[in-house]
């Protein structure tokens, strides 16, 4: 060691630094190797599932009793439930998740357990789901979690509820939907500000690799739990329920026997990747959806199903906000417009009403009675006003 020092300080100073730096880089290609070494194993693959996966769930998943009498309506779309579900239910508010549907995040997670699934165009034809969770008590992964968008906040307004998602659109404007959480006092889960272990991305949940942006995760338990500890839980700092204003929808029971067998949903005619259709299954009397084959849930492996399908047309148009490519949409969610309900196996062709952004929407007959739905999963497509459905 005193040869090696003895060696560098008969150096030229040029020499030392040249020295140096050489030094440099052979510590760090060694300590490059070393880390690669360790950490291989625990690579984003086996963060995905092994690692990140099976993370526990909160202790307070409810599973309710197949024995017991369901006897309690879910307020959100009029399924039957035990009295202790309703106990347990009443103590929270709903949760709305942002899922994607670009085409390599399918299969989701999560739509299959949730209770009413809003779709529209996020951008450029590829449309997006938030996912409204509320009566259906046990613990769910859902993903690919995705951004915000100004519409979907308008329909989140007749809920009150909790908001998951992975930032979203923020260019000043009428679209800058991050701004408007603000604005709104929206009981906010941006992944931004809560991170791991609430999130996580899970590079291993299909059979192929696919972008970063298609692996966010999280469960409803553990939003659920976040959200009690950020204050967000049935009632607000002032001693409201999330429900106090709420008017939940008409429901009735199954009649069936209809004859409209196939429905299908145009959004943009130039990504027919995206065309939507559902299939009637009269023996259950319920809609089976498809994307150019069977729409799978990730959890389950069950064919995604709708009790009620309803399409509603609104106007679209580009925000003209100077983000690239003027991408970003506006939909008219406020007012009234052209509606199909689907469900029975019959059509009816009405109208929705939205009087405000807080107003819950109405679904009515040509006769302007409102009409009344089946129990169970609902699912509401917002198309642009002109687009084809076919049924």
């Amino acid at each position: 060691m005193k040869k090696i020092t003895e060696i560098f300080q008969r150096l030229t100073n040029i020499q030392k630094a040249l020295s140096l730096i050489i030094l440099g880089i052979v510590l760090y290609v060694v300590s490059i190797s070393l880390s690669y070494s360790l950490f291989s194993r625990f690579g984003p693959a086996s963060f995905g599932t092994e690692d990140l996966t099976t993370l526990p769930t909160p202790s307070n998943a409810f599973i309710e009793d197949p024995k017991e009498p369901k006897v309690a309506d879910c307020p959100l779309n009029g399924s039957k439930h035990t009295k202790k579900a309703q106990d347990f239910w009443s103590e929270r508010r709903p949760l709305a998740v942002m899922i994607e549907n670009h085409t390599e995040a399918r299969p989701q997670s999560g739509l299959s357990s949730s209770d009413i699934v809003y779709e529209a165009v996020a951008e450029g034809g590829i449309t997006r789901f938030m996912a409204l969770f509320y009566c259906n008590l046990s613990d769910a992964q859902v993903g690919p979690v995705r951004s915000a968008r100004t519409y979907y906040l308008d329909w989140l307004g007749e809920y009150d509820a909790l908001y998951a998602h992975v930032g979203g659109a923020n260019t000043p404007g009428p679209a800058d939907a991050l701004s408007q959480i603000i604005k709104y006092s929206v009981k906010d889960l941006n992944q931004f500000s809560i991170g791991f272990p609430i999130f996580w991305r899970d590079y291993q949940r299909l059979d192929h690799p696919v972008a970063t942006e298609h692996t966010m995760y999280s469960t409803t338990q553990k939003l659920w739990e976040v959200g009690a500890k950020r204050g967000f839980t049935a009632t607000d700092s002032a001693g409201l329920r999330w429900d106090d204003d709420f008017t939940p929808w008409k429901f009735k029971e199954d009649q069936g026997g209809g004859t409209t067998s196939k429905i299908t949903v145009n959004f943009w005619g130039s990504q027919p990747g995206y065309q939507v259709e559902w299939n009637y299954d009269s023996e259950a009397n319920l809609y089976k959806r498809r994307n150019g084959e069977p729409h799978m849930d990730l959890n389950n492996n069950q064919q995604l199903e709708a009790k009620v399908v309803i399409v509603q047309f609104q106007r679209e148009s580009n925000a003209n906000d100077g983000y690239p490519g003027n991408v970003h949409l506006l939909y008219g969610t406020i007012g009234s417009g052209k509606a199909l309900i689907f469900q029975d196996g019959n059509v009816v062709e009405g109208k929705w009403i939205k009087a405000s952004r807080l107003s819950r929407s109405k679904y009515v007959d040509a006769s302007g009675r409102e009409v009344e739905f089946n129990r169970g999963q609902i699912w509401i497509q917002t198309v642009p006003e002109g687009s084809k459905v076919s049924y």
